[in-house]
C-alpha cells in the first residue's frame, strides 16, 4: 500500500465512507467496510480517525464542499441580482439532481446523530455548518455587488439553509424533474426582495 500525507489518507476514507453510507446506510456501514472500499487496512483507519464521531463530522463537512464549491463558481456577479441568484441555485441543484445519493445521506446522517447518544452535537454541528457557509457566500457576494440587505446577514443565511434543506428533501421524496425550474424562479425572486442592490 503506497504511502501518503495524513490529510490525503483521511479524504481518501472520507469519500470511501461516502460511497458506503450512501450505498448501505449509516447505521450498518462499519470501519471494517469503510476500510475496504478505500482499500487499506483497518489499522490505517483507526490511525487517521479516532473515533466514529470524528468520521461522520468529516464526513458531514466533505459532502457540503463538494456542492459550495460548485456555487461559488456559479455566484459570480452578473447583469442582475436575480440573474446571480438564480445561478448560484441552479448550481446546488445540479449537484442535487447528479448526486441524489449524496444528499439523501445528509438527512440520514442528521437522523442518526439525534438517535445516537454522545452523537447529538454532530447534527447541531451539520446544521450550523450550512448556516455560516451561506452566510460567508452572502459576505463575499456583497461587496462585489453593492448589496444592502433588507434582514441581518444571519437571519438571511438561517433562512437560505433551511429554505434548501426543504427543497431538497421535497425533490429527493417527490422526484419530478420538470417541476423545478418554476420553483426555483419563484425563489429566485423571492431573496431577490430581500435585497436592495447596488445600495439603492
Amino acid at each position: 500500500m503506497a504511502r501518503m500525507p495524513s490529510a490525503e489518507r483521511r479524504q481518501q476514507l472520507t469519500e470511501a465512507a461516502i460511497r458506503a453510507m450512501a450505498r448501505d446506510g449509516v447505521a450498518r456501514t462499519t470501519t471494517r467496510s469503510i476500510a475496504a472500499e478505500a482499500g487499506v487496512s483497518l489499522s490505517v483507519f483507526h490511525y487517521c480517525f479516532d473515533s466514529k464521531q470524528a468520521l461522520i463530522e468529516s464526513v458531514i463537512t466533505t459532502i457540503t464542499d463538494h456542492y459550495v464549491t460548485l456555487v461559488k463558481d456559479a455566484l459570480r456577479p452578473r447583469a442582475t441580482l436575480q440573474e446571480t441568484i438564480r445561478a448560484g441555485l441552479q448550481a446546488y441543484w445540479d449537484h442535487v439532481r447528479a448526486h441524489p445519493d449524496e444528499h439523501m445521506l445528509t438527512y440520514e446522517l442528521t437522523q442518526y446523530a439525534l438517535r445516537q447518544p454522545g452523537f447529538e452535537h454532530l447534527a447541531r454541528r451539520q446544521h450550523e455548518l450550512y448556516r455560516d457557509t451561506f452566510a460567508e457566500l452572502i459576505e463575499e457576494l456583497r461587496p462585489a455587488m453593492g448589496l444592502r440587505l433588507r434582514v441581518p446577514v444571519p437571519v438571511l443565511a438561517r433562512y437560505l439553509a433551511a429554505m434548501t434543506d426543504g427543497l431538497t428533501l421535497n425533490y429527493l421524496v417527490l422526484g419530478d424533474k420538470e417541476a423545478w425550474a418554476g420553483v426555483l424562479d419563484t425563489v429566485t425572486a423571492h431573496i431577490a426582495g430581500l435585497v436592495d442592490p447596488q445600495g439603492s
